[in-house]
């Protein structure tokens, strides 16, 4: 497994960047590669993504949310091994961090490349930066989701 660590701080308050992050079904506006994410139910989502060339489709589980501190996350099915977690940090009133961590399991040789160059590294750091212009540009949620998932 290989993991990737990445954080940001926005100009926004927790709540409010807790509250976008949660909208899954919003990601393709600001994560690069991601074609679309359908929200099955409250813990499940439908991935699709093409990335080089290369369109996989996968579906994901919450495995632990917490409204204004984290979102986990994990796959369950497709060929994407991956866990995740995602937390959200106050600064003051108005500014949050924001920490994103995967562990994943390459697969084939060019991914394993790919991992060993970084790309996923610089593809989740490009991702929340735009997060940042997206969710700052708005200076407030289109909604959200704020119910508790516990984990087991």
């Amino acid at each position: 497994m290989s993991t990737v660590q990445e954080s940001v701080e926005v100009e926004v308050p927790v709540r409010t960047a807790y509250n976008q992050w949660t909208l899954f079904q919003e990601f393709p506006r600001f994560m690069e590669g991601v074609e679309r994410v359908e929200q099955v139910d409250d813990r499940h989502n439908h991935w699709v993504t093409s990335v080089a060339g290369a369109r996989r489709e996968f579906d994901t589980e919450i495995i632990d949310q917490l409204p204004d501190e984290r979102v986990a996350w994990r796959t369950t099915s497709g060929d994407i091994q991956q866990r995740g977690l995602v937390t959200f940090q106050p600064l003051d009133e108005s500014h949050t961090r924001v920490d994103v961590t995967m562990d994943f399991q390459p697969s084939g040789m060019s991914e394993k490349a790919a991992d060993m160059l970084g790309v996923l590294d610089r593809r989740v750091k490009g991702d929340l930066r735009r997060f940042k212009e997206f969710i700052e540009h708005r200076g407030e949620e289109e909604g959200g989701w704020r119910g508790r998932i516990t984990p087991g």
